[in-house]
C-alpha cells in the first residue's frame, strides 16, 4: 500500500525533499521546519476495513492505537515499532463540562489514557522507533514534564541511552519521577523550557545524538494518528470543531495533519475547525495570528508565566505549522486566565474525568470561543485533554484547599469531622 514517504520542507518557496534515512531537523537548504509526505495506494473503504478488523487482533502492532494505522506512517511491514500500546484512548461525553461552556454536548478525548499519562506517546513510539533505524545512541529531548516521562520510557524499551533537559524547579514531581524511574539521565538547567530547547538545537549536531522534541518530524507523524482513532470512534463523521491545548505547539500541528490526511483520502467529507487554546501568560500563537497586519514572523513571550507548566512555552517550535492548521481550518487561537484554567479542570472532574491543568486550557477555551459566538451550542465540539490528573496532584490540592485562588466555583476542601457516626450523618444530610 505504501507508495513512497519522504520527508519535505514546509516553505513553498523551497519544498527541499530529504529521505528517511536523513537524519534532518530543520531543512538544510532554508532552516525550516520538515514534515512527512506520505503516499498510499488503497481506497478508503479498504482502509476502514483494514483498521476495524485489527482491533480485534493480539499482533503487538495492531495493539497499539498508533501502529494499528501504519500504512500512513513512514515505515514497511517489516519494520518492528518500539511499542507500549500507545493510543486508543476514550472519548468520553461530558454533560457537566458541556453546561459550563454553554453546549448542548461536549466530548473529552482523554490522551491521558496512554502509558505514560500523556499524549506524548502517541508521538514518541514512532520517534524512537526512528532512532533505532538511524542506529542512534542517544536519545535526548527537552521538557516541561511530559515528553521526558514518555521519551525516558520508551528509550527504555528500546534500550537506548536517554536524556532529558528540565527547567529546574518548573515542571512537576510526578512528572520527573517519572523520567528517574525509567533510568534516563535528568539535567536540570537554570532557565525555562526556552532555554533548554536552545541548548537541543545545539546538541542535534552531535552525530549519535537523536532528538525527539516536537520539532522532529516523526513525533508528529504517531501524534497525527489521535485525529484517525477519534474520527474512527465517531463513526467517521468529523466534529464541528476541535480545540487543543497550545505549548510548544506539535499536537494541534499533528492533528491538523491527521485531518487534512483523512479529508485527501476520502475517509471524511469536511474538515472540523481546529482551534488552540494557551494561558494568557503564554500565548505567543495568539498574540501572532490576532496582529493585523500579519506580521513576519512569531514573536516569542520573553518571560512566560502560567501553572499550567506542561504550556509554560514562550518560543513554540512548530507555531508555522500550528498557524497553518488553525488557519486553513478556519479555527481560532484564543488565550485564557489562570482562573479560567482552574475552574474547567474542576468542572472536568465533577464529570469523573481527571486531567491535568493543560489539558483543561482545552475547555475553557470552548467557553471562551461560545461566549464569543464562534462556538454554537448545537455544534458537535471535541476537546483534546493531554494528561492525566496524577501529572500534577499538587496543583487539583491546592485549587480545592484554597491555596491556588481565594475563590473557586468547584472547591471541595476535606473537612475534619468528629469520629462518630450521628456526626457524619447529620454532615451528609445537610
Amino acid at each position: 500500500m505504501l507508495i513512497k514517504s519522504e520527508q519535505r520542507c514546509i516553505e513553498p518557496r523551497c519544498a527541499a525533499r530529504y529521505g528517511l534515512d536523513e537524519p534532518l531537523l530543520v531543512c538544510r537548504s532554508c532552516g525550516d521546519l520538515l514534515e512527512i509526505r506520505t503516499e498510499i495506494a488503497c481506497s478508503s473503504a479498504q482502509l476502514r476495513e483494514l483498521w476495524q478488523r485489527r482491533r480485534a487482533s493480539n499482533d503487538a502492532r495492531d495493539r497499539s492505537g498508533v501502529w494499528r494505522f501504519r500504512e500512513t506512517l513512514p515505515f514497511d511491514e517489516r519494520a518492528s515499532p518500539v511499542t507500549l500500546f500507545e493510543g486508543n484512548t476514550p472519548l468520553y461525553d461530558a454533560p457537566r463540562a458541556a453546561r459550563h461552556c454553554g453546549l448542548d454536548r461536549l466530548w473529552l478525548k482523554h490522551q491521558g489514557g496512554n502509558p505514560t499519562g500523556s499524549f506524548k506517546d502517541t508521538g514518541m513510539t514512532v520517534a524512537v522507533t526512528q532512532a533505532v533505524r538511524l542506529g542512534a545512541q542517544t536519545v535526548i529531548c527537552a521538557s516541561t514534564g511530559n515528553t521526558a516521562a514518555s521519551l525516558a520510557a520508551y528509550a527504555a524499551r528500546a534500550d537506548l541511552r536517554c536524556a532529558i533537559l528540565v527547567p529546574r524547579g518548573q515542571i512537576s514531581h510526578a512528572k520527573l519521577v517519572q523520567s528517574l524511574d525509567y533510568g534516563a539521565a535528568v539535567l536540570e538547567i537554570e532557565g525555562d523550557f526556552d532555554r533548554c530547547m536552545r541548548l537541543i538545537r545545539e546538541l542535534a549536531n552531535e552525530p549519535s545524538v537523536y532528538v525527539v522534541n516536537s520539532i522532529n518530524p516523526f513525533r508528529l507523524e504517531g501524534q497525527k494518528t489521535t485525529a484517525f482513532e477519534l474520527l474512527e470512534q465517531l463513526d467517521w463523521e468529523a466534529p464541528d470543531h476541535v480545540v487543543v491545548p497550545g505549548g510548544n505547539l506539535g499536537n494541534g500541528s499533528a492533528l491538523g495533519k491527521g485531518f487534512f490526511e483523512m479529508f485527501e483520502l476520502g475517509l471524511i467529507e469536511k474538515l472540523p475547525r481546529i482551534s488552540i487554546a494557551q494561558a494568557e501568560g503564554a500565548a505567543p500563537l495568539v498574540h501572532f495570528l490576532s496582529a493585523w497586519p500579519p506580521p513576519p514572523t512569531l514573536t516569542p513571550v520573553a518571560h512566560p508565566a502560567t501553572l499550567a507548566t506542561a504550556i509554560k512555552i514562550g518560543a513554540p517550535v512548530s507555531w508555522k505549522k500550528a498557524a497553518r492548521v488553525v488557519q486553513q481550518t478556519g479555527g481560532r487561537a484564543v488565550a485564557v486566565s489562570e482562573t479560567e484554567i482552574a475552574e474547567a479542570k474542576a468542572v472536568i472532574g465533577r464529570d469523573g474525568i481527571g486531567c491535568e491543568p493543560a489539558s483543561a486550557t482545552a475547555v475553557a477555551g470552548i467557553k471562551k470561543l461560545v461566549a464569543q459566538g464562534f462556538i454554537s451550542p448545537g455544534e458537535r465540539v471535541v476537546a483534546v485533554l493531554t494528561g492525566h490528573l496524577l501529572k500534577d496532584a499538587d496543583y487539583a490540592m491546592r485549587y480545592h484547599t484554597g491555596a491556588l485562588f481565594d475563590a473557586g466555583r468547584y472547591r471541595n476542601a476535606p473537612q475534619r469531622v468528629e469520629a462518630c457516626a450521628a456526626t457524619i450523618l447529620d454532615l451528609l444530610a445537610n
